[in-house]
């Protein structure tokens, strides 16, 4: 376990599956002291449960649905009496079909997670890394944040243009006041994880391991990379989608959206 004096904390959001159980696994073997954040708590007493079997640092866990002003409240508390030095932004789901058909309040609620609850605490965490004189953000975002525009997927895609759009921003920002705070996005392409089945699509490229992905992650933050993008494939799927005009490049992207819809021939 490491010293009172040497902790350093990492506040990791969607702590309960997927992208974020692996920031979990891999900081936690770092030695990272870790507040797991999640709506289930269920799924963070069986982590909690599993981390006991491998004592190696602090860790805490706070159950809180951050759509609610009440969820992100009970986070902003927490943060007010601990020093954070990496806060991991990574709540939020996705959503597939035709814009006409899709749920409204689902995608409201897709929103409030993916856009409002990653704004107010980025800048929380932000604002409290620069009075500490340090720390890092990390907002988990997607490729689809780099695309200009995602037919059968619309407000998903819109909702991480937000989070690749703010963070680029912020970080130019802080480059120019000469802060010590970095903050950057990560923007992967497909991940084995639970996102495809709540998102009920199938993806056509196969996915990476999240292990690998938020390998990729620590890498880009250690270099203190703005834009992580994981797999060289991806890499040059976004270059391309720039380098066309945006027309062709949302006509193309929807193409291949809605062949990720559950049930559609991907030869159709």
């Amino acid at each position: 376990m490491l010293k009172k004096a040497e902790e350093k904390w990492a506040v990791i959001t969607g702590a309960s599956s997927g992208i974020g159980l692996e920031f979990v696994r891999q900081l936690y073997e770092k030695g990272y002291s870790l507040l797991l954040v999640a709506r289930r708590k269920h799924r963070l007493l069986t982590i909690r449960w599993k981390l006991q079997k491998r004592p190696k640092g602090t860790y805490e866990v706070l159950e809180a649905d951050l759509s609610t002003e009440e969820g992100r409240d009970k986070l902003k508390k927490w943060m007010d009496v601990h020093k954070v030095d990496l806060f991991i932004n990574n709540a939020g789901f996705g959503l597939a079909g035709d814009f006409l058909e899709t749920d409204p309040e689902t995608e409201e609620d897709m929103i409030k997670v993916n856009v409002l609850a990653m704004h107010i605490l980025m800048k929380y965490a932000v604002r409290k890394m620069q009075e500490q004189g340090e720390g890092a953000v990390l907002n988990v975002a997607s490729s689809a944040g780099l695309f200009p525009g995602g037919p059968y997927m619309a407000t998903y895609y819109a909702t991480k243009a937000y989070v690749t759009s703010l963070t680029q921003a912020v970080a130019q920002e802080l480059k120019e006041k000469g802060s010590r705070v970095y903050v950057g996005c990560l923007c992967p392409g497909p991940v084995d994880t639970e996102f495809n089945k709540v998102a009920d699509v199938q993806f056509a490229l196969k996915g990476i391991t999240p292990k690998k992905c938020v390998r990729s992650a620590l890498r880009g933050i250690r270099s203190r990379k703005v834009v992580i993008v994981p797999t060289l494939t991806m890499k040059a799927a976004t270059m391309g989608g720039r380098l066309l005009p945006r027309s062709i490049a949302v006509k193309l992207t929807g193409r291949q959206q809605k062949q990720k819809l559950a049930g559609d021939s991907p030869e159709e």
